[in-house]
């Protein structure tokens, strides 16, 4: 295998400035607290400070570095293939009104864009998805014919601006992308002052919900909320058992540099099993080609390297592309119907809200679950909230959540037995994470290159699964429900709030 290429990095977060929003220090109060920075805390944010309502968001890394820093940031309703599916599963209204409001996510982005005057690379595309086969043809033409029924700006292509054929395409207009590191700190910005605030650095470890108000406990102080939302990816809560509605799934993209004159138009996606996506963003050098794939469940594959190199080996065949600029991985929760959970916690809870399950597309889906939510806070009727009420009745018998749960069951018995017999730590060469047992205690051991080990108990700080390798992230990533952290025991990814407990040989 080749050896991987291009800095490891999101260019979203390479080509931004850090951030410096304060750590909490003293104990606070306001209207409406929000654990989460990304596109639908601050969309959240920014739509009920508007209203106002002072608000605080709590980040527990640097502001915009998760999921919403590491997408393809394609700002579409189209979602590959999912209308033709919506209309047999839940009928024509239902689908409408998820058709309706991913359209209106769209348009409130552009909207904001506009107000704000913010300067984030946003320019209207055609998003297409498309099949190279004949194989794939039906299901295309099936989608076309499923969006137009439902008022979207659908049809049907057979040539684009890809260098390469396709069998056919479904093709929206008027979509959209962006750069989403400048949009969401310009919101961060605008949410800052006037009795609102952004936390950088502060882990949110619980949240206790009393009758009129809610605390929010963090490693540093305590807010007191009358409302509080959950926006990290998959909520650090339990309650509602989220984490038995969706399953984590890991994806990776690299970014090339491309003659504009060879660049595609618009933002492509592949259908079936091993599908690409494609688009372009402008870079202070010229033009970015950005390709991503190669996804499978959080923790499945420990040989991740394989993966990015499948993204590049499509980027060199397909374009011509010779070397890397940037390549990183993301990660999202897929809902197993298709539709995210945006709502109250659980049916008991009164102040707490939640919106996860965005299925990799989150920049519609996190923002109309800040339009949903700041309206649900508000008292605000809103035509959305039944579909995506986030306690309606969990699918567990879909054979995607039937799949999944004996594959959480699984990993959370059968990890138990790698690595079982007794073993030492001279066993991990540099390089290597491993699985060990050492006096009886389960051990996530690496070696780094200058030949230091680095040892932490390998059983997930979130609901005891045991934790993989992931050798091209050089992190241990839970495969039940997508907890990560560093080979040192920080946490990187939630649900997780607490590190692994480091091992002192």
């Amino acid at each position: 295998m080749n050896s991987l290429t291009g800095k490891p990095i999101s260019y979203w977060i390479d080509s931004t400035p850090k951030t410096s929003f304060p750590t909490l220090s003293n104990d606070i109060a306001v209207d409406v607290a929000i654990v989460g920075g990304g596109i639908a805390g601050l969309t959240t944010a920014i739509l009920l400070k508007r209203a106002g309502k002072t608000v605080a968001i709590i980040e527990s890394q640097k502001m915009v570095t998760g999921v919403s820093g590491h997408t393809t940031a394609k700002v579409t309703s189209l979602h590959q293939l999912i209308y033709a599916d919506l209309l047999q599963d839940l009928g024509i209204d239902k689908a409408r009104l998820y058709a309706e409001s991913n359209q209106a996510a769209l348009e409130q982005v552009a909207k904001f864009v506009a107000e704000e005057n913010i300067d984030c690379d946003f320019s209207r595309r055609s998003a297409y998805t498309f099949a190279e086969s004949e194989q794939g043809l039906k299901k295309i033409e099936d989608e076309v014919t499923a969006a137009l029924k439902l008022g979207l700006p659908a049809c049907f292509v057979k040539e684009t601006s890809l260098p390469f054929a396709i069998a056919g395409a479904v093709k929206f207009d008027h979509q959209a992308q962006f750069h989403p590191r400048k949009y969401l700190l310009h919101l961060a910005q605008c949410v800052q002052g006037d009795g609102s605030y952004v936390f950088e650095d502060t882990r949110v470890l619980n949240v206790e919900e009393e009758k009129t108000s809610c605390q929010v406990i963090t490693d540093k102080s305590v807010i007191t909320a009358q409302e509080v939302v959950i926006t990290t990816n998959l909520p650090i809560l339990d309650r509602g058992l989220f984490f038995a509605k969706t399953y984590p799934k890991r994806s990776y993209i690299v970014g090339a540099k491309i003659d504009p004159e060879q660049a595609p138009e618009g933002m492509f996606i592949g259908s079936g099993e091993r599908y690409f996506s494609i688009r372009t963003t402008p870079d202070r050098n010229g033009l970015l080609l950005l390709v991503g794939g190669g996804g499978h469940k959080v923790g499945e594959i420990s040989k991740t390297e394989e993966q990015y190199q499948k993204v590049e080996d499509f980027a060199r065949v397909r374009f011509g592309i010779d070397t890397f600029d940037y390549r990183w991985s993301t990660q999202d929760m897929v809902s197993f119907d298709n539709l995210p959970y945006i709502g109250k916690l659980t049916p008991l809870s009164s102040h707490i809200y939640v919106a996860t399950g965005f299925s990799m597309w989150g920049m519609t889906k996190g923002t109309l679950s800040g339009m949903l939510l700041s309206d649900l806070i508000l008292g605000i009727n809103n035509p959305w909230a039944n579909l995506y009420d986030a306690t309606r009745a969990t699918p567990f018998a879909t054979s995607e959540g039937i799949k999944q749960t004996i594959s959480v069951g699984m990993h959370w018995v059968g990890d138990r037995f790698q690595g079982l017999e007794k073993s030492t730590l001279s066993e991990v060469v540099s390089g290597e994470g491993k699985l060990v047992t050492i006096d009886g205690e389960k051990l996530a051991a690496y070696r780094d290159e200058q030949g230091s080990i680095h040892a932490v108990s390998a059983v997930c700080s979130h609901l005891g699964c045991i934790v993989a390798w992931n050798s091209a992230e050089k992190s241990w990533d839970c495969p039940c429900h997508g907890a990560r952290f560093g080979c040192d025991g920080v946490v990187l990814h939630g649900p997780a709030v607490k590190d692994l407990k480091v091992y002192e040989p």
